[in-house]
């Protein structure tokens, strides 16, 4: 694969899972990194699956990722991760939020929840953030994909002050200060909790 990284973003409309892998490629991009981003919006603007694949490296061939190619699955909810659970690399790494989100056809009544959504993630050692509440104490609820960025940067080499930046240009000034504690606070979670599992 040419020493690419693929990394799949995976949650469901007005998560911030576009802004959160556009601030990953152009962090990316700042280190001097080749860069190849897809995205699959579904019903993007009400609930519906937004799927981004982002992938990293010196020279870049392709944005496709298929099954059993991902590197890193950063989903911003329970369902997608299990949803995206076929495309993670035997030794990659899972990272979700710890929120569950029913989508319509539950609400509806058509199909039913996935059971046991945390004991398969288990199996396959997801690094469960709570990143609700860290968005929540660093000052908005809205935060959270930052904080799964912030998750995101403590298995990725690049500085964290090239994060920061990013972040800085890609948010709103009034938000700035709020996006970046958020952020730190995830990467201080992820270390503290390196070795814990879903």
């Amino acid at each position: 694969m040419n020493n690419t990284t693929t990394v799949l973003l995976c949650g469901v409309g007005g998560q911030g899972a576009l802004l959160a892998a556009d601030i990953l490629a152009r962090c990316a991009m700042a280190c001097g990194d080749d860069v190849k981003l897809s995205e699959i919006h579904g019903m993007a603007q009400r609930g519906g699956a937004v799927t981004t694949v982002v992938r990293l490296g010196k020279n870049v061939r392709s944005m496709r990722a298929d099954k059993g190619e991902v590197d890193y699955l950063v989903s911003f909810e329970t369902t997608e991760a299990l949803r995206n659970l076929d495309y993670v690399k035997r030794d990659g790494v899972l990272i979700t939020n710890d929120e569950s989100i029913k989508p319509l056809p539950v609400l509806t009544g058509k199909i039913e929840m996935p059971r046991a959504a945390r004991k398969t993630l288990a199996s396959y050692g997801a690094k469960v953030v709570p990143a609700e509440l860290l968005a929540k104490q660093a000052g908005s609820t809205k935060a959270v994909n930052i904080v799964l960025l912030g998750a995101l940067s403590a298995y990725l080499d690049y500085p964290e002050e090239v994060w920061e930046s990013v972040i800085e240009q890609r948010v709103p000034a009034r938000f700035k200060d709020v996006n970046l504690k958020a952020f730190a606070m995830a990467r201080a979670y992820m270390r503290e909790h390196a070795d814990q599992e879903a």
